[in-house]
């Protein structure tokens, strides 16, 4: 069996991510040995009493930054455990978007380190010598990079191999070719008076398919249509979009001219 692919996670909080690491998917990978989670805490690279890991920011502001010692030190100690040439990412709000492709990127590496900030931030120089690359999940705000670290684990674990019950799903999941999901159905058959698309109980699986593919199309035009300038699809997918798209807009077309 090959060695479990192995994360590093810098945090203050190391139970934080190891409560994750119980449940679902993730902890089928663990238990699997598929995956292996370690952490480091920046407090035990502190020589002062209080294990002072953070500061006020010169030049004034609210908050306080994190310190560049203990957490250059945590990430140093984190990274000796890994194999050499894993990627060190520091979770951050000024970093490149988190997506499906990165995903994968991080899963082929020979491991990975993960950096949670806190507080109003980390001293830069974390970032100019700690790391190889900065990660954003969203435009939003967090209080801390641990929920960011644990997406990309979570990410990067459904691509393990042997962690997902059937290893379809990896391939049929939203963005695996930079569209949506399409629409899920299980029983009942009727509910409140809404039913299953008749196509899903057809047992024609080409026309299934293509059903599928209409709804995925639909849905990304609909809710994400930036999504489809970078798709990277199959060129039977694409061949599919193009007639999906051309058809859309012929329909469009024929309802200007009847109003």
């Amino acid at each position: 069996m090959s060695a479990p692919f192995r994360v590093e996670v810098v945090t203050l909080f190391p139970r934080m991510i190891a409560g994750a690491l119980e449940f679902g998917i993730l902890g089928r990978a663990v238990s699997r040995g598929l995956l292996s989670v370690a952490t480091e805490d920046p407090r035990a690279h502190t020589s002062d009493v209080h294990r002072t890991v953070d500061d006020r920011p010169y030049g004034g502001g609210p908050g306080m930054v994190m310190k560049v010692e203990p957490l250059l030190a945590a990430i140093r100690a984190a990274q000796a455990r890994l194999p050499p040439g894993s990627v060190r990412v520091l979770m951050s709000a000024q970093g490149e978007p988190f997506s499906q492709a990165l995903a994968r990127q991080f899963a082929q590496a020979p491991g990975l380190l993960l950096v949670a900030g806190r507080y109003e931030g980390v001293d830069e120089r974390v970032a100019q010598l700690g790391v190889d690359r900065e990660v954003s999940v969203g435009d939003y705000v967090l209080s801390g990079g641990e929920l960011p670290a644990l997406t990309v684990i979570d990410a990067l674990a459904r691509l393990l191999p042997g962690a997902l019950g059937d290893e379809r799903s990896n391939v049929e999941d939203s963005f695996t070719e930079g569209l949506l999901d399409w629409p899920h159905y299980t029983r009942p058959e009727v509910f409140e008076g809404s039913s299953v698309p008749p196509v899903l109980l057809s047992g024609d699986h080409a026309q299934i398919r293509r059903w599928r593919l209409a709804q995925a199309f639909t849905r990304t035009v609909e809710r994400r249509p930036e999504l489809l300038a970078k798709a990277r699809l199959a060129p039977e997918t694409r061949r599919a979009l193009d007639e999906f798209l051309a058809a859309r807009a012929a329909g469009e077309e024929d309802r200007g001219d009847s109003r």
